[in-house]
């Protein structure tokens, strides 16, 4: 009797518990962009329905930013002295110059297209300034302060403020220095390198399961930065500013075109390219930080087939310094502002004004609101007023969103082009695992190229 009276109660008790793993197990086995995408649209009616009062659910986004943000330090100390170390420092060199070539060039594209779509549509005209409005002006720190600060005096210091330069200064160093030992004739420094390096791949195989983890967060994280943009902002904000908003978003659609027609002419696939880039491409529009985006871009490199001796680079570098759809916005922006204060823009300052956002963004970094920087750099070589600024100001974090999508998006597609350049740096992501392990020892390796 006590046995058969029992067992209902244990099948009752573990009814719940399983309808609870199924129910789990169907939400993990939902793509990731489904679920961004309805998180997305949630989001949007959410914030326009509750408007300002919606801010309650902030937290919840804080802590999806503040995940991504504490795994971007150790992914890129750990991702880059693995990459590094397992090429040879020609290779590098290589790849190098290919990353520094593309994104300038890239970015040259950006601000022409910024300023030729607004001298176009005319974004601005017939706006008149509000009597009081101020922006503080932001300035971007001296080159020289630029220069000297990719030197960490402390690897520790560099780590916790989240100095992204100096950060991958010290990793290639240490990259570079495991290279050495690795190759090394010494028994002794060979024995010690193999240990260190399996302790630097285990470290990133643990930073990426983390990074499946925080993923699974994400579309929690998304509803709440989307709504409280949407509910403070409200529908409203953006007529005043239609027109420089659709100028930027136009000019960010033409620059991903163009992505688009720099991977057919290295002979990559589109469409594979773009199914696989479209969660960090949502990623950056929700997060508006090209760093924070960096876990979920590292990972669309993998599925894409590139070896970490390429993306440990390209990325963090990209994210630092790319900033094509910044650029954009830029460009844009000044040709806005010179309407609202009836100012005829001259060649040279348009020339100007694209030289100055072009060598701006390898000072400023991916973090939301540095296209403010480069705006105020740029409003100021032009001769332009500032108060005009506090109009874009007001609508920056709405355009900050698609700047960012454009910026991870050409990180990504640079990445992928110069992977193709590179030999055995881009293998098919369906192979066995066993043969992308025997194609990397075979030409990547640091003893393998030295030989």
């Amino acid at each position: 009797m006590t046995m058969a009276g029992s067992s209902p109660s244990r099948t009752d008790a573990g009814e719940p518990t399983a309808s609870r793993r199924s129910l789990w197990r169907w939400y993990l086995d939902v793509p990731l962009i489904w679920k961004l995408g309805v998180a997305l649209v949630l989001g949007v009616v959410a914030g326009l329905v509750v408007g300002p009062p919606i801010a309650v659910v902030q937290p919840l986004g804080d802590i999806f930013l503040r995940l991504l943000t504490m795994l971007v330090m150790p992914l890129i100390l750990l991702t880059l002295m693995a990459g590094v170390a397992s090429v040879s420092p020609k290779t590098l060199g290589r790849i190098g110059g290919k990353a520094f070539l593309y994104y300038l060039v890239t970015t040259a594209f950006a601000m022409t297209i910024g300023i030729g779509v607004a001298l176009l549509v005319s974004p601005g005209t017939g706006l008149s300034l509000p009597g009081d409005a101020e922006v503080d002006e932001q300035t971007a720190p001296p080159l020289a302060e630029v220069l000297t600060g990719i030197v960490p005096d402390n690897i520790f210091s560099a780590l916790a403020e989240g100095e992204v330069l100096a950060v991958m200064f010290f990793a290639l160093a240490a990259g570079v220095a495991l290279a050495f030992m690795q190759d090394s004739t010494d028994d002794r420094l060979a024995g010690l390198a193999m240990h260190l390096r399996r302790f630097v791949d285990g470290g990133v195989e643990l930073v990426f399961l983390i990074i499946r983890g925080v993923l699974q967060y994400s579309p929690i994280g998304v509803f709440a930065l989307i709504a409280v943009v949407v509910g403070e902002t409200g529908a409203d904000a953006l007529l005043p500013l239609a027109s420089l908003t659709g100028v930027v978003y136009g000019g960010i659609v033409l620059q991903i075109v163009i992505y688009a027609l720099i991977l057919l002419l290295f002979r990559a696939p589109v469409g594979r390219f773009f199914r696989e880039a479209k969660e960090p491409m949502l990623t950056g529009f929700v997060t508006r930080s090209s760093s924070g985006t960096l876990p979920v871009t590292t990972q669309a490199a993998e599925r894409l087939g590139v070896r970490r001796g390429v993306y440990s680079f390209t990325l963090p570098l990209g994210a630092t310094i790319n900033m094509d759809g910044t650029a954009i916005y830029v460009g844009a922006a000044t040709v806005f502002i010179a309407n609202v204060t009836g100012t005829q823009l001259t060649l040279t300052q348009l020339a100007t004004v694209a030289a100055v956002g072009v060598l701006a963004s390898i000072g400023t970094a991916g973090v939301p609101g540095a296209g403010l920087i480069m705006l105020t750099m740029a409003v100021t070589a032009a001769g332009l007023p500032m108060a005009p600024v506090a109009l874009v100001a007001g609508i920056d974090a709405i355009l900050d969103m698609a700047r960012t999508l454009c910026n991870v998006t050409g990180d990504l597609t640079g990445t992928r082009i110069i992977a193709k350049t590179e030999p055995g740096m881009l293998v098919d992501p369906d192979a066995p695992p066993e043969d992308e392990d025997e194609a990397e020892h075979a030409g990547e390796g640091p003893a393998g190229s030295s030989a």
